[in-house]
């Protein structure tokens, strides 16, 4: 009996190893892997860094100014480590500087904060990053600008402007209240980031996954119109981009917000495993201002919960997908990020 317990006990051992062994060994797709800041610096495996301090304790008191102080042409993970305080000014990663892992203390913590208005979405953008192979980790971008009158010149605020390829965003957040973030162009992942605005407030023809993401909506008073969340802008068929939303909340005030509009003939949008709140409204896409046919559309949602998730009024071009149909949009595949991600879920 005694010897049949040991035999037990050292195969249940060598089964819980196996099993810690596998959960450890690849680099995203499990639930017991917590993404922080240590395990991306032990990824991108390098300890070269650039102290940012408001206060002066650091190498430098300005975020543009570590940046400014990287090579042209680097080719090697270096860290920017943005530490607690509000840096109040615009910041640019130009494209000649890849491979920075801007590392700050938290989203409550560490802040970078401007106040522009613009007819130009780019140039009224507190953050931009044109250099790819950036990582940002717990961060808040902001635009503070007071929201203008609409359809007039003085009504874009973007708090940041994603226009690399192979861009990260990890427990970050973005505020503003029009256009709040410009994915523009690139394969890009957000994980666990917080995200607010009213009108069109995640935009661009990015190649883009927002896992665990919290999207929260502000009312837009001054129009009639609904606001939209996204204003996805694929224009054709070959064209290889679209926004996915997988297992995070979208909720905030009225039932004032729908889940897209139509910004490009092909524009697509899927939202998979998510909790909408009754702040979508029931017809949940729009076509508002597109003058072009709907049949294009890919508009779609998958499994998600609810209020804001009941399909009966939802509009006659949105689908509901089959397992099978959602397979492709749920896979890190569809950014190919186990060719450039460090880390995943």
């Amino acid at each position: 009996m005694a010897g049949s317990a040991s035999t037990t006990f050292i195969t249940l051992a060598i089964i819980f190893s196996i099993a810690v062994t596998f959960t450890n060994v690849v680099d995203g797709l499990t639930a017991e892997k917590v993404i922080d800041s240590p395990l991306l610096t032990q990824k991108i495996n390098t300890n070269r860094t650039i102290k940012v301090d408001v206060n002066g304790k650091g190498d430098f008191k300005s975020v543009q100014a570590a940046i400014d102080s990287v090579p042209e042409g680097n080719n090697k993970w270096i860290i920017i480590h943005v530490r607690k305080g509000v840096y109040r000014e615009k910041v640019i990663v130009p494209r000649s500087k890849p491979y920075i892992f801007m590392r700050g203390n938290g989203k409550g913590r560490s802040a970078i904060v401007w106040s522009q208005s613009s007819s130009d979405n780019v140039e009224s953008a507190t953050f931009s990053v044109e250099a790819p192979h950036f990582i940002a980790f717990g961060i808040s971008f902001k635009n503070e600008a007071p929201t203008g009158v609409a359809y007039t010149s003085q009504n874009q605020s973007v708090a940041a402007f994603v226009a690399a390829d192979k861009v990260a965003f990890y427990h970050c957040a973005f505020y503003s209240t029009h256009n709040t973030l410009f994915d523009y162009r690139g394969r890009h992942y957000y994980d666990n980031c917080y995200i607010q605005g009213s009108i069109d407030f995640i935009f661009g023809r990015g190649k883009s996954i927002f896992h665990a993401c919290e999207i929260f909506v502000i009312g837009d008073k001054r129009v009639s119109i609904k606001g939209s969340v996204t204003a996805q802008n694929r224009e054709s068929e070959k064209e290889n981009s679209g926004f996915v939303f997988n297992k995070g909340k979208l909720y905030g005030v009225g039932d004032t917000v729908y889940l897209g509009r139509a910004k490009g003939a092909f524009s697509r949008v899927v939202y998979a495993h998510m909790y909408l709140s009754k702040t979508v409204v029931p017809q949940g896409w729009t076509n508002w201002s597109y003058s072009g046919g709907i049949e294009n559309l890919y508009h779609a949602e998958y499994k998600c919960k609810g209020p804001g998730a009941e399909a009966g009024g939802r509009a006659e071009w949105a689908k509901q997908l089959t397992e099978k149909e959602a397979a492709p949009f749920l896979s890190i595949d569809f950014i190919n990020g186990q060719e450039w991600l460090p880390v995943w879920l």
